[in-house]
C-alpha cells in the first residue's frame, strides 16, 4: 500500500506520559516510532553477537553494515559521486508510513545478500525540502545509481511488488567496471537542490556538471555541422 503525502505528513502528538521504558529496553538502545509500540515492547531483546555484518535496527529487523542513513543533501550528493562503480540504492521512507515499516525488514534482509551494494536511507520527514526538489511524490520510493551511468532506474515498491525490487538488483547489482567518475545526481537535480539552499550554488560538483553539459552541447553542434558540410 503506497503512502500519499497526506498520510506521510501527519505527525501524531507525542505525550511523554504515554511512554514507559524498562531498563532492559534502554540497555538495548531501541527507539520506537510510536509511543503505543514502546509500551507493548518493553520486554528485553536478545541479540546474537556472533552474527556477521549485522546490527539491531528499528522494528526488530537486522540492519546490514552496507545500509546507512544520510541526513543532508550534501552528504547524499557526495556519497553518490564517491561510490565508484558500486550500485547505490537510495530508499526514501517515512517513519509514519505503514508501507515503509512493513517493507523495511525485507529490504534489510535483501541488503544482507548484496554486500557490494550500498543502501542509503533518506527520511522524508527529516528532509522534505530535498525530497520535493528530487520529485519524490510517493513512499516508499527507490532510486538506483550506478557509476558513470548515474540513475539507472527508479520506482515505488511494497511487499506485494517486492519482485520489482529484486529484479532491479539482479539487473544492476552485478559488478562491472566502467571508466570514468560516478555520475550521481544529474545537473537538473543539483540545480533544484541549490535553488532551495540544500547545497551550495557554488558547489564544485554543480560547476563541473555545467561545464560537462556545455562540452557535450559543443560536441553535438560540431558533429551536426560536419554532417551538414558533407
Amino acid at each position: 500500500m503506497f503512502c500519499s503525502f497526506r498520510s506521510v505528513l501527519y505527525v501524531p502528538t507525542f505525550n511523554h506520559n504515554m511512554v514507559s521504558f524498562s531498563s532492559n529496553v534502554k540497555a538495548q538502545g531501541l527507539c520506537f516510532s510510536r509511543a503505543g509500540e514502546a509500551t507493548s515492547r518493553s520486554h528485553s531483546v536478545s541479540v546474537d553477537h556472533n552474527m556477521p555484518q549485522t546490527r539491531v535496527c528499528v522494528g526488530r529487523a537486522l540492519k546490514p553494515n552496507n545500509m546507512i542513513e544520510i541526513h543532508s543533501a550534501e552528504k547524499l550528493v557526495h556519497f553518490l559521486v564517491n561510490a565508484g562503480d558500486a550500485l547505490v540504492v537510495v530508499d526514501f521512507y517515512s517513519p509514519g508510513c505503514g508501507g515503509c515499516k512493513t517493507l523495511h525488514p525485507k529490504i534489510c534482509q535483501i541488503a544482507g545478500l548484496y554486500p557490494n551494494v550500498a543502501f542509503v536511507k533518506v527520511n522524508y520527514e527529516e528532509m522534505k525540502s530535498m525530497c520535493y526538489s528530487l520529485q519524490i511524490h510517493v513512499l516508499p520510493f527507490f532510486r538506483f545509481y550506478k557509476g558513470t551511468e548515474g540513475r539507472v532506474c527508479s520506482f515505488s515498491c511494497t511487499n506485494a511488488t517486492i519482485k520489482k525490487f529484486k529484479d532491479a538488483l539482479a539487473k544492476h547489482g552485478n559488478e562491472r567496471c566502467k571508466l570514468g567518475p560516478a555520475r550521481g545526481l544529474d545537473e537538473k537535480e543539483l540545480k533544484a537542490l541549490a535553488s532551495v539552499g540544500e547545497i551550495s550554488a557554488n558547489s564544485q560538483l554543480l560547476c563541473h556538471k555545467s561545464e560537462a553539459t556545455r562540452g557535450k552541447e559543443h560536441a553535438r553542434v560540431v558533429y551536426m555541422d560536419a554532417l551538414n558540410f558533407q
